[in-house]
Parts: C-alpha cells; sequence; structure tokens
C-alpha cells in the first residue's frame, strides 16, 4: 500500500501531483521517499513540524488572537519550465504597474490616449491626490509585489489578483522552507530546489537604491503599526534579517521636511522607510487625522524628496479590481506585449450589457468587491442561499463600480495530509492552493522570488486560502533543473468527479 492509497483527484480541478493513478514526472521523487516512510513516522513528522512553528512564533492574529500559521508537510512542486513563464509573466506586469502609477500620478497620457477611462482612476477607493506629482528617487513605487496566480483546469496559471500596496506573506515563504528542510531532509537532499533565504538581502538592496538623491550610505527602517498587528511577526523577521530597525509612527518625526529617528543617542536621520501600513493610517495631516500610527509631516517629506517611502503612496490604485480588468490592454499600451499570463476572465460591472448579463445569471457567477481584500465580500453564487443573492443584486443595483464578476474559475489541488479526517478516510486529500510569488525591483530589474507563498484551504471542499479564513500553507519548490523521473507506484485509488467554486 503506497502512502497515497485511497487519495482522490477532486475532478474537474487540476492536480498537480497526480495524473490519473499516477505522480507527475515533479513529483515521482518525492512520492518514491513518502513511500519509504511508515504512517507513524509521517505522523510523528507533522506533529514535530507543528509545535515547531509554534515554538517559534510563527504566528498571524484573528481577531485578537495570536494563532500559529497552518504549514502542510507536502510540498508544492513547480517545474523550472513552469517557472521560467511565471517569472517572465510577473516581471512584465510589474514593470507595468510602475509605468502605469507614474502615468496616473503625472501625465495621465493613458486617459488622454483612451486606454482606460479616467473616472475609473479617480473613483477608485486607494486613489489618493496627495501622491500626485510626487516622484521617487529612482523611479521605482513597486519595490515590492505580490501577483496573486491560480492554475485552472486545463493546469494553466492565470492571474488573480495584484498586490503592489503592502503585499505580505515573504516571511512565511522563508520559514517554511527551513521548517520543511528539517521535517523531511531526505526529500530536500533529492532535489535540486532553488533557493529563497536570500530575499531580505535583495529587499534591502532595493530600499538602499531607492534612497534620495546624494545619501551614499541611507539609513533603513522598517514601519510597523505594532505588535498587535497580524503581520508583526513578517515585520519583525525583515527588520531583523536586513539587519535595520524595526519603528513605529512614535519612533519617528518630521522637522524641516525631513524623516528623523529617536534613539539613545538621540536623533538620527532615515532616508528610506519600508512601511507596513496602509495609506490612510501614515500621515495624520494628509490622511486619516486620528491615526495614532503614522507620522505628521511624513507626506511632505517625500514630496520634498528627503525620505523614500516604500511601497508609495497612492500604489492601491493599482490593486483595485476593475483597473485589474485592463491590465492586459495596459500591457499592450505600455510594452507592445501580449500578457505572458492571462487574467481570469471578468466582467466589470459597470457596462450595462456585462451589468445585465450577470444579474441573469448571479447564481453561476463569482461576485468580488473591487477594493476587498482576504476573501472579504466575496459571493460565490452556486454556494449563496437566495436571500444572499437578493441582498447581493440590491448592492449590485447601488453601486456597479464597486464590483466585478468572474466565472466559476476552479483552484488546482495539491495533496494535503488529513489523517484520514476528510470524507475518503484517506491520510491525504486534495486541497486547492493559489500562489503568490514576490517581485523586488531596485530599479534596474525586477527579481521574482523563486517559489512564493502557497496558500491552502485546509478544510475539505473549502475554497478560500486566506489565513484568515483558516487557510494555511505549503513551502513551495521551484525544480533548478531539469524535472527528475523515476519510477513509483501508483497512487491505488480512483479520480473522483467533485463541483466545487473558485475564490482566493
Amino acid at each position: 500500500m503506497t502512502m497515497f492509497e485511497g487519495y482522490v483527484i477532486r475532478e474537474p480541478a487540476y492536480d498537480e501531483m497526480f495524473s490519473g493513478v499516477e505522480p507527475r514526472p515533479a513529483y515521482q521523487r518525492l512520492c518514491a521517499t513518502l513511500d519509504k516512510l511508515t504512517r507513524a513516522d509521517l505522523v510523528s513528522r507533522v506533529e514535530t513540524l507543528s509545535a515547531n512553528y509554534l515554538d517559534q512564533g510563527v504566528t498571524f492574529d484573528i481577531g485578537g488572537e495570536e494563532r500559529a500559521f497552518p504549514i502542510d508537510i507536502i510540498p508544492r512542486i513547480i517545474e523550472a519550465e513552469a517557472w521560467a513563464t511565471i517569472e517572465a509573466g510577473v516581471q512584465q506586469r510589474v514593470k507595468v504597474l510602475e509605468m502605469f502609477l507614474a502615468d496616473v500620478y503625472d501625465a495621465g497620457t493613458v486617459f488622454d490616449d483612451g486606454v482606460i477611462p479616467r473616472e475609473v482612476i479617480t473613483t477608485s477607493t486607494h486613489y489618493h491626490r496627495a501622491a500626485a506629482g510626487v516622484r521617487p528617487p529612482n523611479g521605482v513605487r513597486v519595490h515590492v509585489s505580490g501577483i496573486d496566480l491560480i492554475r485552472d483546469n486545463a493546469g494553466e496559471f492565470r492571474v488573480l489578483e495584484d498586490n503592489v500596496r503592502v503585499p505580505s506573506g515573504v516571511s512565511y515563504v522563508m520559514t517554511n522552507r527551513r521548517a520543511i528542510s528539517a521535517a523531511l531532509p531526505e526529500a530536500i537532499a533529492e532535489h535540486r530546489i532553488r533557493p529563497v533565504a536570500n530575499y531580505p538581502q535583495k529587499l534591502l538592496t532595493a530600499l538602499r537604491a531607492a534612497a534620495p538623491a546624494g545619501v551614499p550610505d541611507p539609513t533603513v527602517v522598517v514601519l510597523t503599526p505594532g505588535r498587535f498587528n497580524g503581520a508583526y511577526f513578517e515585520h519583525a523577521l525583515l527588520a531583523r534579517t536586513m539587519g535595520v530597525e524595526l519603528v513605529e509612527g512614535r519612533d519617528l518625526i518630521c522637522r524641516q521636511g525631513r524623516v528623523l529617528m529617536r534613539t539613545t543617542k538621540g536623533l538620527a536621520p532615515v532616508h528610506v522607510i519600508y512601511r507596513r501600513l496602509d495609506d490612510e493610517f501614515l500621515d495624520p495631516v494628509h490622511f486619516r487625522a486620528d491615526s495614532m500610527l503614522g507620522v505628521p509631516g511624513l507626506i511632505d517629506a517625500a514630496r520634498a524628496g528627503n525620505v523614500t517611502l516604500a511601497n508609495a503612496v497612492g500604489n492601491g490604485v493599482a490593486d483595485d479590481k476593475l483597473v485589474y480588468t485592463y491590465l492586459p490592454d495596459l500591457i499592450r499600451y505600455y510594452l507592445s506585449e501580449e500578457p505572458i499570463i492571462r487574467n481570469v476572465d471578468t466582467w466589470r460591472m459597470e457596462e450595462p450589457e456585462s451589468f445585465a448579463e450577470v444579474m441573469d445569471r448571479l447564481d453561476e457567477l463569482v461576485l468580488k468587491p473591487v477594493d476587498g481584500s482576504g476573501g472579504k465580500g466575496i459571493v460565490i453564487g452556486p454556494n449563496a442561499t437566495p436571500a444572499e443573492l437578493d441582498e447581493l443584486r440590491v448592492k449590485l443595483y447601488d453601486d456597479p463600480r464597486g464590483w466585478i464578476a468572474q466565472p466559476v474559475v476552479q483552484l488546482s489541488t495539491v495533496p494535503t495530509f488529513t489523517d484520514g479526517q476528510d470524507s475518503t478516510r484517506a491520510m491525504f486529500g486534495g486541497r486547492h492552493v493559489d500562489l503568490r510569488p514576490f517581485a523586488v525591483n531596485d530599479g534596474s530589474k525586477v527579481s521574482v522570488l523563486p517559489g512564493g507563498l502557497t496558500r491552502v484551504a485546509l478544510a475539505e471542499g473549502e475554497l478560500i486560502v486566506n489565513s484568515s479564513r483558516g487557510g494555511g500553507s505549503k513551502d513551495t519548490w521551484v525544480l533548478a533543473g531539469p524535472t527528475p523521473t523515476v519510477q513509483t507506484q501508483s497512487q491505488g485509488s480512483q479520480s473522483q468527479s467533485q463541483s466545487t467554486a473558485e475564490e482566493a
């Protein structure tokens, strides 16, 4: 009996490990390694993995409760050839987002040429006039990005959304690798896997390159909302691994258009701020007057060119899901290229024909608020009650600009440890995953971290992968060379069709 006896492929979703009863080439060596373990040995490793994560403080916050971030013992493997496409597609997208944001907050030629209506931008909740005319020293606004991808029924990667405000999750990429290296050392040793440990150095290089002109040795800090923020673990980890100070708003002060940091030796200048709080809380002079998290005068210092904010203020307009629908056109406009990675098909609710079609098919589609995050506000038509659909219709009539619609696209699945707790009673169950590759832009090159964060919906049949909704993560292995092939036993199970819906 193999370790994957009884594993069920959740058709029509694309299963990344198995094709029928046979493991795909990229996973053959892993399957062979796992089959050498006993069930008791694997369970022991799973328990140790979970305990170590909790002991090390790898946590996230839900409603004020600190919880260990679940990591599954089975890694996700991406072939070198597939990663080359992902890398090129993410680089292409980041370059266009940079050009678009520079255009939006300056010349606005993209509006004059009719590529995207100006009102799409000016009505976005994340468009900030305070950012207009602020030109970063090295021209970079998107220093760090996280481009969310899914794999559809045919196995093709698609872009689900862009994250260029304050993308989070990269800390789990690094900690997952260390954890799985300890839990499955024999599997790690049998694969050539591209490393992820050099991310902090790449990030620091990009931040230093963004320093104001005439500052050869800039001081970089990480600005956190504080220890009660859900991503505080990441803020602290990045500051420590980059060797820079972790500060809160109360640690900084603006004087004469410059930012200074309070230290035991007095005030010291700050030149680059890797900020991990939203625009609205950054500067109470320009945004929320009641914010106690930001620094009064910070925007004026950035406008004067004395400090660089990474990522730049106003980037959120590119995260707007309505703007997302225009990205293929923006790629053609700015680069004269076709998109390397396609969007998920999307209806714009503000267009009358699309609005009418979606209203007729509301129970078949996925509706998303354009400024939502973390899976909040999503309505999956096939899973919604009549009352929920009636409530949604009212919202769509009241604010069509605030919504997009997409078909029910399957997320791909990867075997995930269940210890027989799901309906199949098998040791592993297929669970839906997405992928967030992280890219760093230093002004001369967009570097994509090989792998990124694979988020996994841990509950059977669940489609929302966000940690705030009970999701976990997997270590993501990008193979450094040709896919290895070995002879393995078949998984010994029957594929089973099961209707599911997509959400990320």
